[in-house]
C-alpha cells in the first residue's frame, strides 16, 4: 500500500535514457553543430520572426497580448513583433501564440509537431535575458528542436492520435522547456528534473480539430507549451526538484499506457538514438502557401491547373488525400484547413494570398465561395497512404461538358524531403514582413537573422521586429 510521503521506490530500470537525454541537454550550449544544421536553424529561427510579425492583428495573438497585459502590469520584457511588454512567462506565451496564430510556421510530418513557435519564442526572449549569443541561441534551437520532434515518436506518433493527445502540445512543451534549460545552462542531474517536472505539465488534445478562430490551436501548438515548458525551466533554477530517471520508470510518465496504448506502439529509445548525430531538423518542413501542411499540396495542384479553369465551366471538383487527412481536411472550421474554401477561393481568385487564407467571413459569407464550395468534394484515396507520412493531393477538375483534367501532386515544396531553398525562405519571410515593416527594415532583419551566428546579442534583433 502506499503512503503518503513515503520515498518513491526504485526505478525499475537502468536510467539510460533519462541520463543520456539530460546529458546532451546539459551539453548542448557548448557542442559545435554541422554547419548545414547551423544554416537549417538560421532558416527555421528566420521563418518564425516572420510568422510573428504577419501574424501580429490576427484574434490569437491579439487576445495572448491582452492576457499578458492583464498579469504583467509594467514588467519589461518585450512580446516579439509587438510595441508591448510583458513579464519574461507571459510575453514567451504571448509571442508563441501569435507565431502560430496562422498556419505559416514550420512543421515536422513525422512527429505531428510544429516546433518553431513554441521553441523559437522561449529560446530568443529568455536568450534575451540571458544575455546569450547568436551561437548560443542556436544551439538551444537545435536541442529544443530535437526533443520536441523526436519525443512523439518515441512514444508513438500515430498512436498518440488514436489515444487523444495532442502530439502538438507533447513536442511543444518538452521542446521548450529543453531550449530553456539549454539557455539557463542546466547540469544534467538537473536536467532530469526538467523532464520530470514537464511530464507533469504535459496535455494538449486532438479536440484542436474542432476550433474555428485559431485561438484554441494555438494555445495547443505553441502558447501553453512554450509557457510551461519555460516554467519548468524555472522551476528548477528556483530549486524544484523531479523524479530522476523518470523516463526509464515503469511508472513514469513516458511509459504511461494512455499516451499510445501501451509499449507495442512505442520506441523509447527513438529518444536518444544517434542524438547529437543525426538530426531532426532536416525532417522538418517549412510551409510554402499560407495553409495547413496537409492542404499545402491540393493548393499547389490548384494552382497549377486555375490559369486553364474558367469558373463558370466548373461542374464539380474531386480533392483525394490520403485517408488521415480527408475527414478532417474536409469539414474543418478554421479556413486554411479547409479544402473546399481553399478550393473555392483559388478557383474564384487565381492565386491565394495570406489575408485570404484566413478569413472566416469570407468562407461564411461570401455567396460565390460557398456555392463552389458545395460543388467541392473530398475523398479519402487509400493509394496515397504510405509510412513514413507523405502528405500527397489528387485534384480534378470535372467540367460542365464532362471533359476534366487531373493533376497530382506528391511532395510540395517545403515537404522535407524537398526542401525550401535559403533563397525561398527569404523570399517567403520578406513577403510576410515587408508590409508591415518596410523594405529597408526588412532586409535589415532578414540580414540580421541569416548572421545570427555573428551575433554577440539578442537585443537588436528583438528591436527591429518591434512594429511601429
Amino acid at each position: 500500500m502506499d503512503t503518503i510521503g513515503a520515498a518513491p521506490p526504485p526505478p525499475a530500470t537502468t536510467p539510460e535514457i533519462t541520463a543520456t537525454l539530460a546529458e546532451y541537454v546539459a551539453a548542448s550550449p557548448t557542442r559545435a553543430l554541422p554547419e548545414d544544421i547551423v544554416e537549417k536553424a538560421t532558416l527555421h529561427v528566420l521563418d518564425t520572426l516572420a510568422a510573428i510579425i504577419a501574424c501580429h492583428d490576427l484574434e490569437p495573438a491579439r487576445v495572448a497580448r491582452a492576457y499578458a497585459a492583464r498579469n504583467s502590469g509594467a514588467l519589461t520584457t518585450p512580446i516579439l513583433g509587438a510595441t508591448q511588454t510583458a513579464s519574461l512567462t507571459d510575453a514567451v506565451f504571448a509571442t508563441a501564440m501569435t507565431a502560430h496564430a496562422a498556419e505559416i510556421n514550420d512543421f515536422c510530418p513525422s512527429s505531428y509537431v510544429q516546433p518553431g513557435p513554441a521553441v523559437v519564442s522561449t529560446a530568443l526572449l529568455l536568450g534575451r535575458e540571458q544575455r546569450i549569443d547568436g551561437v548560443r541561441l542556436l544551439r538551444a534551437v537545435v536541442a529544443g528542436y530535437e526533443v520536441a520532434c523526436r519525443l512523439p515518436k518515441a512514444i508513438g506518433a500515430e498512436a498518440m492520435r488514436g489515444t487523444g493527445v495532442a502530439n502538438h502540445g507533447i513536442g511543444a512543451i518538452f521542446g521548450a522547456a529543453v531550449a530553456a534549460a539549454s539557455v539557463l545552462g542546466h547540469r544534467a542531474g538537473e536536467v532530469e528534473h526538467l523532464l520530470s517536472l514537464t511530464a507533469q505539465q504535459a496535455s494538449g488534445s486532438w479536440q484542436w480539430l474542432l476550433d474555428v478562430e485559431h485561438v484554441e490551436k494555438a494555445l495547443v501548438f505553441a502558447g501553453m507549451g512554450a509557457r510551461s515548458g519555460l516554467q519548468s525551466a524555472l522551476f528548477v533554477e528556483a530549486g524544484f526538484t523531479g523524479v530522476p530517471g523518470s523516463f526509464d520508470h515503469d511508472r513514469g510518465w513516458l511509459r504511461s499506457t494512455y499516451l499510445a496504448g501501451g509499449p507495442a506502439s512505442a520506441d523509447h529509445d527513438y529518444l536518444v538514438r544517434d542524438l547529437g548525430t543525426r538530426f531532426e531538423l532536416p525532417l522538418v518542413g517549412l510551409k510554402q502557401f499560407p495553409v495547413g501542411g496537409p492542404t499545402q499540396p491540393a493548393v499547389q495542384a490548384l494552382l497549377d491547373v486555375v490559369p486553364d479553369v474558367q469558373v463558370p465551366d466548373v461542374a464539380r471538383v474531386l480533392v483525394e488525400l490520403p485517408s488521415h487527412n480527408s475527414r478532417a481536411f474536409a469539414e474543418a472550421g478554421m479556413p486554411a484547413l479547409n479544402v473546399p474554401y481553399l478550393t473555392s477561393i483559388i478557383l474564384l481568385d487565381g492565386r491565394l494570398d495570406f489575408v485570404a487564407a484566413q478569413s472566416l467571413a469570407r468562407m461564411a459569407g461570401d455567396p460565390e465561395v460557398r456555392a463552389l464550395m458545395r460543388k467541392v468534394e473530398v475523398r479519402a484515396d487509400p493509394a496515397q497512404n504510405a509510412m513514413p507520412r507523405v502528405e500527397s493531393a489528387r485534384v480534378t477538375i470535372v467540367h460542365e461538358d464532362g471533359s476534366s483534367r487531373t493533376r497530382f501532386v506528391e511532395h510540395v515544396k517545403g515537404f522535407p524531403s524537398h526542401p525550401m531553398s535559403k533563397d525561398d525562405v527569404v523570399a517567403k519571410a520578406k513577403s510576410l514582413v515587408q508590409p508591415h515593416l518596410g523594405p529597408a527594415r526588412t532586409t535589415e532583419l532578414c540580414d540580421a537573422v541569416l548572421g545570427m551566428a555573428r551575433l554577440e546579442r539578442l537585443d537588436p534583433l528583438i528591436d527591429l521586429m518591434a512594429r511601429v
